[in-house]
């Protein structure tokens, strides 16, 4: 098209006084140009730019279009990636050694490559005794829930600056044999006799909510929920940051008196039929399966329990199985594998049991030839590390599922602690000897898992009574504590 057609918004007159403007003045017939006989300019002498203002405008109103519909198509592919963005403000274990056997599941494993050369850091006294071992932060807070006289029993001390304290304060006594659990805000979770307490990262009571009997170690189920069970049986979950109970509780144990938190617990150390759940729950992830021991009142042996978390359900808690197949009874806590598949357990009749964590049926058992009286440590390829305990060797196996192969043996060291294996390539043991002082003596070994080899060996000095673990932490640091309270903290070398 060579002119532009009047618009219908402006008419002719509109191009008329257009063009008399052009001309030296109104689109009169006496300002009109040769060749024309009205006031429009004339087709070829006066072409109307109003066409290339339209290409320009239909131009722009292209861009704009597109440039929305970019837009629109970025904003939805915004919107859908990111969902619900709230996960990161809930309460998930620590990475690291976040509780006594490092994890939910009690696998006394982590992934951080461990030191095979170690240096003593720092060591010092809780000033009384301890029943459970250090729970550690990448930070490098160390918390440790002891029994004391007097004063302070509870207390956070900082790894990787000489043991310096940060805040201790004074729980009710009595449960000293259980753990406490770090979240990965530093927020602290332990109980005492009555009720479960959360800490922020400094002293002042974050929640706190009443229970029947003892806590035992907390676990992180998933979520923000944190799972309580009690020395008598009962089982809560909790939101880990309001501190209300979420779902229904379970009670594991028949006729239990709920005014009286502090029944039988100077029988949960030593596992006896007085404490009916003497060691803390393994939980799974991966399958959702809280495994634990509860030594039901007349019973003449303690059994496994199974239960299944049903995250936004209603129960949250389900009781699966009962499982009495380990007929001489349980000793030290359960462990669950990797995968949440199996389960591991020490027998009275000083074998070493795996069992289907989905129904309680036994998989496989082998002989030890000794009484391990602390839980096996357990590697995501399914090396298992026998438990320790007086009069204990060091042995492993590696499972195949219907049965057990046995991987090595020591005869000649006596671990006193469940091992703790870092990566794969070192593990760490407390074991007897050196003798010094009249007494035993004891030392933190380093060992190779994949053999059982003597790496290295660190004495710890003055140590009396037995240890009550090791932790590994991020940073490689490796701190392990004894019943006389005494605290050893070692530094990669």
């Amino acid at each position: 098209m060579q002119r532009c057609t009047p618009h219908a918004r402006h008419g002719r007159k509109a191009y008329l006084h257009a063009a008399g403007r052009r001309n030296g003045g109104r689109g009169s017939p006496g300002n009109r140009r040769p060749g024309t006989d009205s006031g429009l300019p004339s087709p070829v002498l006066d072409r109307c730019p109003c066409h290339a203002r339209g290409r320009i405008w239909e131009t722009e109103v292209l861009a704009r279009r597109l440039q929305a519909a970019v837009f629109a198509a970025v904003l939805t592919i915004a919107l859908g990636g990111c969902g619900n963005t709230d996960s990161w403000v809930q309460a998930a274990p620590a990475e690291g050694w976040s509780a006594p056997y490092g994890d939910a599941a009690n696998s006394s494993y982590t992934a951080t490559g461990g030191a095979s050369r170690l240096t003593l850091g720092w060591t010092r006294s809780v000033k009384g005794s301890l029943g459970a071992a250090p729970a550690l932060t990448p930070r490098g807070y160390v918390a440790l829930n002891a029994q004391t006289p007097g004063g302070c029993s509870l207390m956070e001390w900082e790894n990787n600056n000489n043991g310096r304290q940060r805040w201790c304060l004074r729980l009710v006594q009595g449960g000293g044999f259980a753990g406490a659990v770090f979240d990965g805000f530093d927020n602290l979770y332990v109980g005492e006799p009555g009720a479960i307490i959360a800490f922020p990262v400094t002293q002042w009571t974050r929640w706190r909510h009443p229970v029947i009997g003892m806590p035992l170690t907390p676990r992180f189920l998933g979520g923000g929920t944190l799972l309580v069970t009690t020395h008598l049986g009962q089982v809560l979950a909790f939101d880990a940051h309001r501190g209300e109970v979420v779902g229904s509780a379970l009670d594991l144990v028949d006729g239990v008196d709920p005014g009286d938190a502090t029944r039988g617990l100077a029988d949960c150390g030593p596992a006896r039929p007085g404490c009916p759940v003497a060691a803390a729950p393994a939980y799974s992830p991966a399958s959702q399966t809280v495994v634990l021991s509860v030594w039901q009142p007349s019973a003449p042996a303690a059994t496994l329990v199974g239960l299944k978390y049903h995250p936004g359900q209603d129960p949250l808690l389900s009781r699966e199985w009962t499982s009495d197949a380990v007929s001489a009874g349980i000793i030290a806590g359960p462990v669950l594998s990797a995968d949440g598949k199996t389960v591991y357990v020490n027998g009275r009749d000083q074998r070493l049991w795996a069992l289907h964590a989905a129904d309680g049926k036994v998989k496989w058992s082998v002989p030890l030839g000794f009484l391990a009286q602390t839980p096996p440590a357990v590697t995501p390829q399914g090396l298992v590390v026998a438990g320790g305990g007086p009069d204990t060797r060091l042995a492993a196996f590696r499972d195949a599922g219907d049965h057990a192969d046995q991987a090595w043996r020591r005869e000649d060291v006596t671990p006193l602690t469940t091992s703790s294996l870092a990566g794969g390539g070192v593990g760490y043991t407390v074991v007897s000897g050196p003798a010094h002082d009249g007494g035993a003596g004891m030392s933190l070994l380093v060992f190779n898992p994949a053999n059982g080899q003597t790496v290295n060996s660190y004495p710890l000095p003055a140590a009396t009574g037995f240890p009550v673990g090791v932790s590994v932490g991020t940073d490689r640091r490796v701190v392990t504590a004894t019943s006389d309270g005494q605290v050893y903290s070692f530094a990669p070398a």
